[in-house]
């Protein structure tokens, strides 16, 4: 008897389709459909077909008329699902339950570790092993879904091959020496081979005792052995029947011989079940099986000769079955593309209801498929989906869509370590691991879930409190740091700090030992994240693992800790890498829609569904379709000798899928020309398409309508009016009336900064967790010199050198634990230390005295009223001649003389003009030299340039004359504190620039 195979149109909505037919079949009986029992895919199928017999009206009956349904039963979906087939599930009882996949995953690591150890090199690291255990878990299932065996690794590397292919089959022999034993003694199966027992067992009870009820195996396309067996038994029963989606009937037979040689093509795993079955295309029938039978293809002898499409066979008028035959064309064997040389004409309406957009960025495309979905809904009752296996666009376009207040969800599901709970739960670890560093102590305080047992705004305020007092270069190591860095502050920070080191608990402290259990570092995990979780009014439990995401987390961090019973002590450290390691898989997938007729799907999902509109995005290559997997264990060719499929494969599934979701009545494809500032390639399917519509008469007939200006005005503001660049006038008692030398260079070069700091009284933030840079090098080299200038101010001691290092060693203190500031800054001290101590010792015989980090002011007229310059003189050396040097440290460059003489660069000069006002206590007389001494620490280490040589006098008197002239200015209420009058003399660096704008300015312009 001929199998019963039947197919469902790729312009025929699936699971409608099917529903539809098995209201035929149940005729007038309403205790028939139950009897009927039917195989599908996935889980989702499953709901999906249940809600298409909503739709579907019985005979004679209205469209959602109550009735009973069929026993519908997953059985192609590799993750979770279970199969119990038969009436009494007495088939399961004698199959081991499943492993539960972390116990697997950590069974495997535990295996790893083991093998490291024993080989002798360097070890892995158990986020390393965990991490080839999820990769060694892959290749378990690829192996039990194709039947495949280990006893054919020892031939897979003969002599001659790479050193590392040794070390690879070595490793790999792990699995068949340990593997089995270990899952006996679990007294479990890996999900895959006890589903292919299960599904062995159901195809035996059936060949030996057919089913006396309908068996229909809708949406399955072979590719599993196990399942293939199974199609053929039920396609073999006398009321059984296998509905494939979308097959092609219109190829020959040398083109199914291509099909079947090329794994990335999309009809490929039904060509191998066609002859599993022993069938050719032609003899596959419509569904439901009353519709007329198809026109048989014709039959040619060679691949030139290739059925092409033939208007009068068909109807002229089915615009969506002629653009699902152009995709099919696009998609043909790359072997057979000869034959798109000679494909007739079309007409323009083959491709109604196909548009294509190729946006500029990632984000244009969000914004694109977002409005195509939301134009949808302007049409009653209809609906519309996005298609993308490119997670970052999926979620993307979902926050785009919040534009209109629509939820939602990705289907696909979101990584828990991307939810609320899973980022919190990471967040506590790095915390603790990093002994309280300021960036991930913050991270994890300024989180949502955080709230310590208080009410979380006032929580909030004492962790910005916090932020506030931590600013600057990191703390020392864990509580004591960071209570001797708060030593200072409000007494309520430390209460703070007390209620901290309550909610970690003990996982601090297991984190930094040598061997702890990994239940008891999972279990103080979770219990300080609960604790700082806790707020005033709710327990931690209630706020962390609320909702789907929440209850995913708790889910994991259970069976973690239910896994983890027997795993091998462990340093603290190696936790937080196995945590993420063995988190990175787990997902969250919503169990509602959260919106009636719009939905994200992955390619699983979007298996057998339809939408009035399909927008297909993310078509590059690398995403649809997805790059080549790389396979750490085997090459190609081991591979195949192996017996397991090719990475293709799952190109040619992808492939599938993409021509399917072309069979909607409307198809949007997208694609982001660039993504991250990187120019992309086009998925090959659609330059492929391409090529197939300009043989045939349609080059660029797809292309947008007017969406693509759209998604561009969508953010634009109605109308811009550029601003002018700030020209703030406050009023004469809100002026400065005292700055320091180093603010009145700032006021000549950029008022505005002057005004910002002054007036405005705004201050910049310190960075957190700041690294040393050049700046706290100037402050170290200052605070050196200084104290050892007030240690030997007239003398210098036989070992000078030894004491500047030592006084710098105490004043880089904490620094030096920076490798950065060891590996560079303390180098260059050195240097500066040894380079100073030479010159000393020449120039000490014409000083009498240094005086150090001199305070000094001097009060000048202004037009409304006197003005105070200050400063601190970085060194004033008196003269055994008579007069005084003024030294000023540069540790970074020195002003350039034009900008000294110009008085651009008015601080040497302006402290001279103190000194010789007597404005620095205890020093009076005129300054007979100005030096600035340049710091660097490279080569050369350091360097002396004197200015206004010969006459010091002269440069001061310019540069006062010109610090009048601005005071007076300033002194008229009109006159506007402007940013950087000129860009010539704009500083190197701001503080305000931001608030300044002026590179919008200059964009205006």
């Amino acid at each position: 008897m001929q199998p019963k195979v039947y197919t469902i149109a790729a312009h025929r909505p699936f699971l409608t389709t099917l529903a539809a037919g098995l209201l035929g079949m149940a005729g007038t009986d309403p205790l028939k459909m139950a009897r009927i029992t039917v195989l599908l895919p996935t889980r989702r199928a499953v709901r999906s077909l249940r809600e298409a017999f909503l739709r579907v009206a019985p005979d004679g009956k209205e469209v959602g008329t109550p009735l009973l349904l069929p026993r519908m039963r997953p059985i192609g979906d590799l993750g979770s699902d279970e199969l119990s087939l038969s009436d009494t599930g007495e088939e399961d009882l004698a199959v081991p339950p499943p492993i539960p996949e972390l116990r697997r995953r950590l069974l495997l690591t535990r295996l790893i570790l083991h093998w490291g150890e024993r080989r002798g090199a360097e070890p892995l690291s158990p986020g390393q092993a965990a991490a080839l255990a999820a990769s060694l878990a892959r290749l378990l299932d690829k192996v039990a879904t194709e039947e495949a065996s280990f006893a054919r690794m020892a031939d897979l590397v003969p002599e001659g091959l790479a050193e590392h292919w040794r070390v690879v089959h070595q490793f790999l022999n792990i699995l068949p020496q340990h593997w089995p034993r270990i899952l006996a003694e679990e007294g479990a199966l890996d999900a895959a081979s006890r589903r292919n027992r299960l599904l062995e067992q159901q195809t035996a009870a059936w060949r030996s005792s057919p089913p006396r009820h309908p068996v229909i195996a809708a949406g399955l396309i072979g590719g599993i052995p196990a399942v293939t067996e199974l199609l053929s038994v039920v396609a073999a029963l006398d009321q059984g029947a296998v509905i494939l989606p979308g097959l092609d009937r219109e190829r020959d037979a040398g083109e199914w011989s291509a099909i079947e040689e090329d794994e990335a093509h999309p009809q490929h795993l039904m060509a191998g079940l066609l002859r599993a079955l022993d069938l050719t295309a032609a003899e596959v029938r419509d569904w439901p099986p009353s519709r007329p039978e198809p026109i048989p293809a014709r039959s040619f002898e060679g691949l030139s000769d290739l059925p092409l499409f033939a208007s009068a066979e068909r109807d002229s008028g089915d615009a969506i079955a002629r653009r699902v035959w152009l995709i099919a064309e696009a998609l043909r064997p790359a072997i057979t593309t000869d034959a798109w040389r000679r494909l007739p004409a079309q007409r323009a309406d083959t491709l109604d209801g196909l548009s294509r957009y190729d946006c500029a960025s990632a984000q244009e495309e969000a914004v694109t498929i977002a409005l195509l979905l939301r134009r949808k809904l302007e049409a009653q009752g209809a609906t519309a989906a996005l298609v993308t296996p490119d997670r970052a666009l999926a979620r993307r376009v979902a926050a785009e869509l919040r534009r209109w207040d629509i939820d939602i969800d990705d289907s696909a599901g979101l990584p828990l370590n991307r939810t609320p709970p899973g980022v919190f739960l990471r967040l506590v670890l790095d915390m603790a691991a990093s002994q309280l560093a300021p960036v991930p102590l913050l991270a994890a305080l300024k989180h949502p879930l955080a709230s310590g047992g208080l009410a979380p705004v006032v929580f909030r305020d004492l962790a910005r409190q916090l932020e506030q007092a931590i600013r600057g270069p990191r703390p020392a190591p864990g509580l004591t740091g960071l209570r001797a860095a708060l030593a200072d502050e409000r007494a309520g920070l430390a209460r703070f700090v007390d209620r901290l080191e309550a909610c970690l608990g003990p996982l601090p402290g297991l984190l930094a030992a040598d061997a702890i259990p990994v239940l008891r570092l999972a279990a103080a995990h979770v219990e300080a994240a609960e604790r700082l979780a806790a707020t005033a009014t709710e327990t931690g439990g209630e706020r962390l693992w609320h909702e789907a995401a929440g209850e995913a987390a708790a889910r994991f961090c259970h069976e973690l800790i239910d896994a983890a019973h027997d795993f091998p002590p462990l340093p603290g450290r190696h936790y937080p890498a196995l945590f993420e390691a063995l988190a990175a898989d787990a997902v969250v997938r919503p169990v509602f829609g959260r919106h009636p007729r719009l939905a994200i799907w992955g390619l699983l999902e979007a298996r057998l569904q339809q939408a009035d509109l399909v927008v297909l995005g993310g078509l590059n290559e690398g995403s649809w379709p997805p790059s080549a997997e790389h396979d750490p264990w085997m090459s190609r060719q081991m591979r195949r000798e192996f017996g397991i499929a090719l990475p293709e494969r799952a190109i040619g599934i992808a492939a599938h899928d993409f021509a399917e979701a072309l069979g909607a009545p409307e198809v949007a494809l997208t694609r982001a020309a660039r993504s991250e500032g990187v120019p992309t390639v086009p998925s090959r399917w659609l330059l492929r398409l391409d090529t197939v519509l300009q043989a045939v008469g349609l080059d660029g007939a797809i292309g947008p309508d007017d969406l693509p200006h759209a998604a561009e005005l969508i953010d634009r503001a109605q109308g811009y009016r550029p601003l002018p660049p700030p020209e703030p006038r406050p009023p004469l008692s809100a002026r400065p009336r005292k700055l320091s030398v180093t603010h009145i260079e700032i006021w000549l070069r950029d008022p505005y900064a002057i005004y910002a700091r002054h007036i405005l009284g705004l201050r910049p933030l310190e960075e957190l967790d700041a690294d040393p840079g050049r700046a706290e090098l100037g402050t170290v080299i200052h605070q050196t010199l200084d104290t050892f200038y007030r240690r030997f101010p007239q003398g210098m001691p036989v070992n000078a050198e030894e004491e500047l290092l030592a006084i710098g060693r105490q004043q880089f203190g904490p620094v030096l634990s920076r490798p950065g500031a060891w590996a560079f800054w303390w180098p260059r001290f050195t240097r500066i230390a040894r380079w100073l101590v030479d010159q000393e010792r020449v120039r000490r015989l014409g000083i009498t005295e240094s005086l150090s980090e001199c305070e000094g002011s001097l009060t000048l007229n202004g037009r409304s009223e006197p003005f105070t310059i200050t400063a601190k003189a970085d060194r004033i050396d008196r003269l055994a001649e008579g007069g005084f040097l003024l030294v000023d440290y540069k540790t970074g460059s020195v002003p350039p003389v034009k900008q000294v003489q110009t008085g651009f660069a008015p601080q040497l000069p302006l402290e001279g003009a103190i000194l010789r006002g007597g404005g620095f206590k205890g020093v009076n007389g005129s300054p007979a030299a100005l030096e600035y001494w340049r710091l660097s620490g490279g080569e050369p280490a350091g360097e002396r340039c004197q200015i206004g040589a010969g006459d010091p006098a002269s440069l001061i008197d310019r540069v006062v004359a010109r610090v009048e002239a601005l005071i007076n200015r300033f002194d008229d209420p009109a006159t506007p504190y402007l940013a950087v009058p000129s860009p010539l003399w704009a500083p190197r660096y701001s503080d305000y620039r931001h608030l300044e704008r002026l590179a919008e300015s200059e964009a205006e312009e």
